[in-house]
């Protein structure tokens, strides 16, 4: 923690600095960028290293496709290892002893992972190929086999089963029924534990003997609870838990007495909290203010490691290798793409090993995003991240987007997104809402929109619309609303519920008819679907008179506004007869609707093209009806003026 003195002092200077850079940028023109250019960043993260530390296995999308990658642990050049050129290839890790490699593949974005292995030229599925739902769920302390879970018995259990890595055989070692889902095994493989899910923030926690069969309940009262890790000693279990708190924190189980202590005294819920290979170090992550903060503890002195500060950058996590004397760092923050190092824990020596910001961009044309909050209609405070372009002034107003996170019980967070980035530079402000419903804010914040979806939540959104509206920058007839999933129905309400209130909408694989989705959800889903059905309603019951009346589809003759809709059309988890069905309805009130859909994409767009294709008509829809025709032309202009200047 800095000295109260030293933050006295820098916030005195602060306001300096603040004139200075506003006088540097209003000299100096913002360069804009192309959606290749942004597209061309990079997005490259750390799989680990390889037996003997040499290789760090990298997963990119540099060839436009995620593919797996080798770098020197030391930095250097990458070496391609997979090429594939349609599906995307994730790596998952080394194998222990030797440069045997684990990675996975699903179906174009279907969702239904399959584990592969890679030797030397050979490529090998170790889990069923058709129809079947494989997850990689760790290796063994010794190293001679690995954990997965698969639906392969039954389409709706994640069974857990253990893969010898001599001859690839497999072993079923539970079978998960009665809508739980897997939590975690301990290293001697005596003790696993369940999750249960009450609701969507609740849920019991059971620790199974498997010698015995005998099975316990963790949790005495209702409240979140989540496996973390066990003890080192196989004594213990870690668990996250809200009990008497807003916020999750750790806690330690004694499996033979049931004793149960707090451990954390954390003021933001936590994301994770486990002890690496060995049980040298113990590892937590907190989520603050939608930031991620990493402490590392050494368990035989109790004092938290430090780590180097990289280019005034935040490092966001720590993976070690399997010896602990190493540790692959992920470091970046919302101006700057993350990248990964290699760290030398014993001489404190770094390598870079990505570097994924295009060259072409210059970092000081980026937008570091802010945490603001306002009030909602309620009087409620609303938390967001804000990025203003830099070229934005009380002179030269800017329009507005209003970017719904996906969930719901998502959060939007600070980090660094080319997209977001790209409208940025072409002059959109972005107000990012974690609208009442979100997660990292407590769980009172988090039940507020249950069963209540469309309404509160939109009108946290509406009054994000408004904060933009008063701020001197922003043209405050300009203000769209944007989102992807739970962010694109929200969309799609705003556009219905609220047709006034925003210029323009654009919707990214969102729901808009509850019921259809709520009953189509994935088979392997099906421990966490009462749960859903609790916070949204059941679609088999009269709770399907209010989804009927909150989906947005059997009131299109509500929009005004322009639309713009993205589909990928393997989604798993939105169907593609959602976005067919909102154009068609909507087209018939005579508005302008503008359909995008990718065939060979799920929820989310993981494919270079793709990308390009969708954020590059996104601009050009906001640029006409958002921005306004001339200002559009005179953008259009500049960015053809400036490829013209690149290609010579």
């Amino acid at each position: 923690m800095k000295k109260l003195l030293l933050l006295f002092l820098c916030t005195s200077l602060l306001w300096g600095c603040k004139e200075t850079k506003k006088e540097e940028v209003a000299e100096r023109e913002i360069q804009q960028y192309t959606i290749e250019q942004f597209m061309d960043n990079e997005n490259a993260f750390a799989n680990g290293y390889s037996s003997d530390k040499s290789k760090v296995m990298i997963t990119s999308n540099r060839s436009g496709i995620y593919n797996i990658y080798t770098s020197p642990s030391t930095g250097g050049e990458l070496t391609t290892i997979t090429k594939s050129d349609s599906a995307s290839v994730f790596g998952i890790s080394y194998f222990p002893e030797d440069d045997r490699m684990l990675f996975r593949m699903d179906g174009n974005g279907d969702e239904i992972y399959k584990i592969y292995m890679k030797d030397g030229e050979k490529i090998e599925p170790l889990t069923p190929t058709e129809n079947v739902r494989a997850v990689f769920r760790g290796w063994a302390k010794d190293g001679k086999s690995f954990f997965y879970g698969s639906n392969e018995r039954d389409p709706k259990f994640m069974d857990h089963y253990e893969m010898n890595i001599d001859d690839f055989s497999s072993t079923l070692l539970y079978k998960l029924e009665d809508n739980v889902s897997f939590g975690g095994m301990s290293d001697d493989r005596k003790y696993i534990t369940l999750i249960e899910a009450i609701t969507t923030n609740d849920s019991d926690l059971y620790i199974v003997n498997t010698e015995t069969g005998d099975k316990k309940k963790i949790n005495t009262q209702v409240s979140s609870n989540q496996h973390l890790d066990f003890s080192p000693d196989g004594t213990s279990l870690y668990f996250a838990t809200d009990v008497d708190s807003e916020f999750s924190y750790a806690a330690k189980y004694d499996i033979e007495t049931g004793a149960i202590e707090r451990v954390t005294d954390n003021k933001w819920d936590l994301f994770n909290y486990y002890y690496t290979q060995n049980g040298t170090y113990r590892v937590m992550f907190t989520n603050e203010d939608a930031e991620t903060v990493m402490s590392v503890i050494d368990v035989a002195t109790g004092k938290e490691v430090e780590f180097p500060e990289i280019e005034d950058q935040a490092i966001s996590s720590a993976s070690f290798s399997r010896d602990e004397s190493m540790a692959i760092l992920n470091v970046g923050n919302s101006a700057k793409p993350t990248n990964s190092y290699s760290y030398n824990m014993e001489t404190k020596e770094y390598n870079q090993l990505t570097n994924v910001l295009n060259k072409e961009i210059n970092p000081d044309d980026l937008v570091e995003a802010q945490v603001v909050r306002f009030k909602s209609f309620d009087g409620l405070e609303i938390p967001a991240i804000y990025y203003q372009p830099k070229q934005a002034s009380a002179e030269n107003k800017v329009p507005a987007i209003v970017l719904v996170h996906g969930g719901p019980g998502g959060q939007s967070r600070k980090g660094f997104n080319a997209r977001t980035q790209y409208f940025v530079n072409h002059g959109y402000a972005i107000l990012a809402v974690n609208n009442r419903g979100s997660s990292g804010y407590g769980k009172t914040f988090f039940k507020m929109d249950d069963q209540n979806h469309g309404d509160k939540d939109l009108k946290d959104c509406v009054a994000g619309k408004d904060w933009l509206a008063k701020q001197e920058v922003i043209d405050p007839e300009k203000i769209g609303i944007m989102g992807g999933s739970y962010g694109g129905y929200m969309t799609m309400a705003a556009l219905t519920y609220a047709p006034e209130e925003f210029e323009v909408g654009v919707n990214i694989y969102g729901v808009t008819n509850w019921i259809r989705t709520l009953k189509s959800i994935p088979p392997w889903w099906a421990s966490f679907k009462d749960a859903l059905y609790e916070e949204m309603g059941d679609p088999n019951t009269e709770d399907s008179i209010r989804l009927r009346a909150i989906s947005p589809l059997f009131h299109t003759e509500k929009v005004t506004k322009p639309l713009m809709v993205l589909q990928g059309a393997q989604d798993p988890r939105v169907l593609q007869v959602e976005s067919d069905e909102i154009v068609e309805g909507v087209r018939k009130n005579g508005v302008p609707v503008e359909y995008v859909l990718f065939e060979d994409e799920g929820h989310g767009f993981v494919k270079k093209e793709n990308q390009i294709e969708a954020y590059s008509k996104i601009k050009g829809f906001l640029d006409k009806y958002l921005k306004g025709e001339n200002e559009a032309t005179m953008d259009s202009n500049k960015v053809e003026g400036q490829e013209i200047e690149a290609e010579k």
